[in-house]
């Protein structure tokens, strides 16, 4: 029999997720943005591999809200990948897993190389499977795909999606067996609207999750089939060359997934490495958003009002801030005389708290100018230092009254939300090197 499907909540909403086998190790499938826990177990291939797997370990599975049987999205959705993090994290909590190997296949990889990024004391390993930290072509990468090609495969899935046509292009090797390509109609079908699946895809061809692969600490293995077409196996040697302690290995076959090609020798390289990763110390260094607000004509506020009433209005602009800041998941570094220092694990609840905190102090005549990096942060007993907080304050420094100013690793971050941000041109900072591209945030 299946696993039970059971309902976790988080933040008012119903993720389904089941366990399987016993550990340790933990390890949690992502094959995909979307699936359907249920239906998945209806193809034999994917039931012995999942029952294999969990001979040796305990499988951790769960559908994302707005896919298969959990909720849809809320209305204000956060970044997929900083979604899938506050999720994953939901999850491990509620199945008392204190860490866990994550595998992360095809357009699921950014969420992978951003959980374990930002969630390094809950990384116990990583598993990469035909993915890429960028899909489209840059001046400084030229191996994603030229974005009309881009585009034109987004229209085709989204032309083919729930027939029996798209399991030609996602699992060639099963492409003649009629009974899977109706099953795999109906999995795309319960797996995602179109509609979501579009949502899915085109913030794919957006994010950037580059600056993330030296923050990569836990031990990963990178898989892939040469003779897949959807991604080049360049981009599977870009990861391995980029990640610290990667292994690159790659499979016979044309298969863009695991499952259904070569699945025993899929198997035994999986088992190998989970059984042999050790813990490793706990981190040091993680990639986090940081966020740096004041207060405008501060100094001249305070000549105003005197020593008395100002050091009131700091101690209610600290208190403001703190609740703010909790609220919204991240961590007060410190108070910085007429601002604060704060990390979040996530850029798109560091731009709602910086939002949300300048509403709050407009109802005390108090106006502010924010700045945001997500960058490499290092840990130092409850401070935080690195280039990433150097560049947060340049960027705040750049801002305009009222201004929530962010870099473009932001912007890259932040694809697939209701956040709009506005380019506002390209600049230096000080004492950064080279010229920076910035962005301003409306309230979202």
């Amino acid at each position: 029999m299946p696993p039970e499907t059971r309902y976790l909540r988080l933040e008012g909403d119903r993720i389904a997720y089941q366990t399987f086998g016993e550990g340790p190790p933990d390890l949690v499938l992502a094959p995909g943005s979307f699936g359907h826990l249920d239906i998945a177990w209806e193809d034999p291939g994917i039931a012995l591999f999942y029952r294999t797997l969990a001979s040796w370990c305990r499988l951790l599975m769960f559908d994302r809200r707005g896919t298969g049987i959990s909720d849809p999205l809320p209305p204000d959705p956060l970044p997929p990948w900083e979604g899938y993090a506050r999720e994953l994290g939901a999850v491990l909590d509620e199945v008392g897993a204190e860490r866990a190997a994550l595998l992360a296949e095809v357009d699921a990889g950014p969420t992978g190389i951003f959980f374990a990024a930002t969630r390094p004391e809950r990384t116990s390993a990583l598993i990469l499977a035909h993915t890429t930290a960028r899909f489209v072509a840059a001046d400084d990468y030229p191996i994603g795909l030229p974005a009309a090609d881009a585009e034109a495969l987004v229209a085709e899935v989204d032309r083919l999606w729930g027939s029996e046509d798209l399991a030609v292009l996602v699992a060639p090797s099963r492409a003649g067996d009629q009974r899977f390509r109706r099953w795999f109609a109906k999995l795309n079908r319960a797996g995602a609207s179109p509609r979501a699946a579009q949502a899915f895809l085109r913030a794919l061809l957006e994010v950037d999750v580059r600056p993330a692969l030296p923050l990569v600490q836990a031990p990963t293995l990178v898989l892939h089939r040469p003779g897949a077409r959807l991604i080049p196996v360049a981009h599977a040697r870009y990861l391995a060359e980029r990640i610290p302690r990667a292994t690159l290995v790659e499979l016979p076959g044309a298969d863009p997934t695991l499952v259904w090609e070569t699945p025993q020798l899929v198997l035994d390289h999986l088992e190998g490495f989970l059984t042999g990763v050790r813990r490793t110390a706990a981190p040091t260094r993680i990639l986090a958003t940081v966020l740096f607000t004041d207060i405008v004509g501060s100094t001249e506020r305070a000549g105003r009002l005197g020593d008395r009433r100002w050091a009131e209005l700091l101690n209610v602009h600290d208190e403001l801030a703190r609740r703010v800041v909790e609220e919204f998941g991240g961590r007060l570094v410190k108070t910085t005389g007429d601002g604060i220092l704060a990390t979040f694990d996530g850029p798109g609840r560091a731009i709602r708290c910086a939002a949300a905190l300048a509403d709050e102090l407009r109802g005390i005549g108090v106006q502010l100018r924010a700045g945001l990096h997500t960058g490499e942060v290092e840990l130092r007993d409850g401070d935080v230092g690195g280039i990433a907080v150097h560049i947060a304050a340049r960027v705040m420094a750049a801002a305009q009254p009222g201004d929530i100013l962010t870099s473009g690793t932001v912007r890259d971050l932040v694809v697939g939300s209701d956040i709009a941000l506005h380019d506002r041109g390209t600049r230096p900072l000080k004492g950064v090197e080279g010229s920076w591209r910035l962005f301003s945030a409306l309230r979202p």
